[in-house]
């Protein structure tokens, strides 16, 4: 398979600002559709499987520090993270253009088995007891019961749940504005490099702040910027290209997303039982994940009320379009009405349990993770067999 040519860094000789050659027809040799799903499965178990592991080391390590620091490992090992991923997409934007996706899919091969000679200087104590599953589990609900546990966690979940994007955004883009893969790259890249900035400033200066302040101030600021969003539809730029109005509206979402980031990690460490940080923080954050795969599928499924098909889009008809960024931004500024469950600090996560627990609220916060989880399943394994079967293009 050879580049489309998107022409970031002017290697390719196909590239084409109307953004006309992306609607080319996939080459000869390119793979199929479920061969591409089967191989995106098996490369996220892998991936997510490490991920639970250093997220389970951090979690532990995140334990013993004193309370007067607690979360600056944390914020050390994300902001790790997101350099990693701030580097990553440009070079894999170059390695594209310049010798094709199989060098990227060797390069990701590749980097994760440089890792494995430092898995034998990593300090592990052998011959440790470990509790079994049984007792694992009990300790989880234990935990989940808390009310410690499933009101900040109901607060994250009905929180991400209603982060609704706008799924017909990218089309918009492509369609009306003819923005080229060049040019979405490039607002990914900046995107993952505002992110960065996003968690260090947290790290160094917002980590002082009230969870509540911080989720509340965040909010709002990612509404307007939502809103902005109606702007570009009706071409009102303030004199600024359509695409430097959209890269400043992206990243500066990213930014907003990256502070909201830490609060939540921290907290569901100082969740996890001591013995069990591993499940325990590995259950919060399928919590959180399966919140914003839950919400991707609700997007996916929004995209049916109003007519928003490219077809549409090309025709020049984008009253759908505005309804949906309205409707969709709406949603994602509701979730401050349940900001009152977050603690403050995490001193208050002290507070609250205190107040005992509840076999109901942890059968609900189950109920409604594992639902989820199996809802967006459902979702994603429909829109591979039967794309569009929402109705959307």
């Amino acid at each position: 398979v050879t580049t489309q040519g998107g022409g970031c860094f002017g290697s390719s000789e196909n590239d084409d600002s109307s953004g006309e050659n992306d609607q080319s027809p996939p080459p000869s040799d390119a793979p199929t559709i479920p061969f591409l799903a089967v191989s995106f499965l098996f490369f996220g178990m892998g991936f997510w499987m490490a991920d639970v592991m250093g997220d389970s080391i951090v979690a532990e390590k995140a334990k013993l520090e004193p309370p007067e620091s607690r979360g600056s490992i944390q914020s050390s090992c994300y902001s790790y993270r997101f350099l990693g991923l701030m580097s990553a997409a440009p070079l894999s934007t170059y390695m594209y253009e310049t010798f094709g996706p199989l060098s990227v899919l060797v390069l990701s091969a590749i980097l994760p088995l440089c890792i494995l000679p430092a898995v034998f200087i990593l300090g592990e104590q052998s011959n440790l007891h470990i509790k079994s599953t049984p007792e694992q589990c009990k300790e989880i609900w234990n935990t989940v019961s808390s009310r410690a546990a499933w009101q900040p966690m109901g607060f994250v979940f009905l929180y991400n749940l209603l982060q609704v994007g706008n799924s017909a955004w990218r089309e918009f883009q492509r369609t009306v504005l003819g923005f080229t893969s060049c040019q979405l790259n490039l607002i990914l890249i900046v995107a993952y490099i505002v992110l960065y900035f996003g968690v260090l400033a947290y790290k160094y200066y917002f980590i002082r702040f009230s969870w509540r302040q911080i989720y509340i101030s965040t909010t709002l600021l990612n509404g307007v910027f939502s809103a902005l969003q109606v702007l570009l539809i009706y071409d009102m730029t303030f004199g600024l290209s359509p695409f430097l109005f959209a890269l400043g509206d992206d990243v500066f979402a990213e930014f907003i997303a990256g502070i909201q980031f830490l609060p939540t990690t921290i907290m569901m460490v100082h969740l996890c039982p001591a013995g069990s940080e591993g499940a325990s923080y590995a259950m919060f954050t399928t919590v959180n994940n399966s919140a914003m795969t839950l919400a991707s599928a609700i997007s996916t499924s929004l995209l049916g009320i109003w007519d928003v098909s490219k077809e549409a889009l090309a025709n020049g008809e984008l009253t759908g379009m505005v309804n949906l960024t309205y409707f969709t931004t709406a949603i994602q500024m509701s979730g401050i009405l349940f900001v009152g469950w977050l603690p403050h600090t995490k001193e208050g996560l002290a507070e609250l349990q205190s107040k005992g627990n509840s076999s109901i609220g942890g059968f609900i916060f189950l109920a409604v993770t594992f639902l989820s989880i199996a809802y967006a399943i459902i979702i994603g394994f429909l829109n591979l067999a039967n794309p569009g079967w929402m109705g959307e293009s």
